[in-house]
């Protein structure tokens, strides 16, 4: 497999978790505050960043930091909610 197969597979099975998570969420399977969508988000997002880097498409890096960050904070905030 070569480099660039291998950052065009990264890429799809990002985008395949993003979906995923959404159709999770939409469909009230998760809670959109679950660690399951989360981690789907965080995994999806890293995944694009590398494939959209690799292509020099900056913005879609850009807006996967943001949604990675997002995830991240979520993830805190509903840690912090669960402690006494």
């Amino acid at each position: 497999m070569t480099l660039e197969l291998l950052i065009d597979v990264l890429g799809w099975l990002g985008a395949a978790a993003l979906l995923l998570a959404y159709a999770l969420v939409s469909t009230r399977r998760l809670a959109g505050d679950a660690p399951a969508y989360q981690g789907l988000n965080m995994l999806g997002g890293v995944l694009l960043i590398i494939n959209s880097a690799y292509h020099g498409a900056y913005p879609s890096v850009g807006v996967n930091i943001i949604w990675i960050v997002i995830a991240v904070l979520t993830l805190a905030r509903r840690t912090a909610r669960a402690r006494p």
